[in-house]
């Protein structure tokens, strides 16, 4: 049985970035970017109008005000996308529309909101400085500007860049293709005959949603029951996925036959066994390049282990930077108590009381208790060294998802 923190080490250390592949702007979305992404032009390309307004010289109303209106000859309207090709000299003014470059001679830009358009002139009564309401070329972006980084993830605002330089395809990372398969004979669908003492394998889908939910791609591999040859047959159904992950038979009962049918598929066993509640019962190897998670087999007990090693391996196939969930300290509202030697990781609903992070327990913490999780946004983390912590001390709160 290994640390918590060499056991991720060691899967870390086995785990490397996928291959590229290109993808249409927003496909792109979510994923992390492969290549630099460089501007070929300036944005935007001319000096153009922030507002509606008239184009003028502003020396020509220096002296505008409300009670002393300047009036100027309009020698065209101006709209987007239209480049003018008259000069503005003195005493002239160019109707102008939110975007539409300045013409020469201009330098700067009325609102139109202090104007008013009388017969072919306008009456400004406000003066206006050189450069005021006007956009630069380049003022968002320039020529050669690197606007986005390999390894950034493209979010709304990375697609409108893309968009904006030009790019209908990037390079991004791969998605990991990773094939699931539950073990049990008391397992069936979550549609199949539930007579006696079978049970709903509602791993098959929390799995599935937590490799979908860090970028993945999940393949259902099914249910296989506690026979060897059958556990066989379908985890080389899932040899072609990035990555194989197993929930339940790594334990040490006599029917747990997930170990010994991945060794007989040419798996290297890195570790087995992980000082940590819920989730002990951890196998982590290799079957070539490709990494092989055995998980326990309670609903808590298997997505908390996926959490705290599957997670970080699936986002750094994916060439994620930021491969862990971010850690709040709060304050415990109630006392725990725990063996010591092991990392803990009790399921707590963290709140905001004056500006401060507290955290309370979601109640029975039984490894197969799914409600728990349901109730959870954060994993309490209790250090190994730690046999009681009491209410009122701060703790390590790993958060779950982003309520907060």
């Amino acid at each position: 049985m290994i640390p918590v923190d060499e056991a991720l080490d060691k899967i870390l250390s086995h785990v490397q970035p996928l291959g590229f592949e290109k993808v249409s702007l927003l496909d792109a979305l979510g994923r992390v970017i492969a290549e630099d992404i460089f501007a070929k032009r300036n944005i935007p390309p001319l000096d153009n109008s922030a507002m509606d307004g008239y184009a003028l010289r502003s020396e020509d109303v220096r002296q505008a005000s409300q009670d002393h209106p300047v009036r100027l000859v309009v020698i065209e309207d101006l709209p987007a996308g239209f480049v003018s090709t008259k000069t503005v000299e003195r005493g002239k003014a160019v109707r102008i529309m939110t975007g539409a470059p300045i013409p020469k001679g201009a330098d700067t830009v009325v609102p139109v909101e202090v104007t008013k358009k009388e017969d072919g002139s306008v009456l400004i009564f406000k003066a206006t400085g050189i450069g005021e309401n006007i956009r630069e070329s380049g003022e968002d972006v320039k020529q050669g500007d690197r606007v986005i980084s390999g390894g950034d993830i493209v979010r709304p605002a990375e697609v409108g860049m893309l968009a904006s330089v030009g790019r209908s395809f990037v390079s991004v990372y791969q998605k990991p293709l990773v094939a699931i398969l539950c073990t049990g004979d008391e397992l069936v669908d979550v549609d199949g005959d539930l007579d006696g003492v079978k049970i709903i394998s509602s791993n098959s889908y929390t799995l599935g949603a937590q490799v979908k939910d860090c970028g993945a791609i999940p393949l259902q591999l099914g249910i296989a029951r506690d026979r060897k040859e059958e556990i066989e047959e379908k985890l080389r159904q899932g040899i072609r996925a990035d990555v194989l992950i197993s929930s339940a038979g790594v334990s040490v009962g006599d029917y747990d036959f997930v170990k010994d049918v991945m060794k007989q598929l040419g798996m290297e066993m890195v570790f087995w066994k992980v000082a940590m509640r819920p989730g002990q019962p951890l196998a982590f190897g290799r079957i070539g390049e490709k990494p092989v998670f055995g998980l326990p087999g309670n609903p808590v007990s298997s997505m908390i282990s996926f959490e705290q090693f599957v997670r970080p391996s699936l986002l750094k196939m994916m060439g994620c930077r930021h491969i862990f969930r971010p850690l709040v300290e709060a304050t415990l509202k109630e006392e725990i108590k725990k063996i010591i030697g092991r990392r803990y990781f009790v399921r707590g609903f963290v709140s905001l009381e004056k500006d401060q992070y507290v955290v309370t327990t979601t109640g029975e913490q039984g490894s197969g208790i799914l409600r728990s999780m349901v109730k959870a946004n954060g994993l309490i983390v209790i250090p190994e060294d730690r046999e009681i912590v009491r209410a009122g001390e701060k703790v390590k709160v790993q958060l779950l998802d982003n309520t907060l």
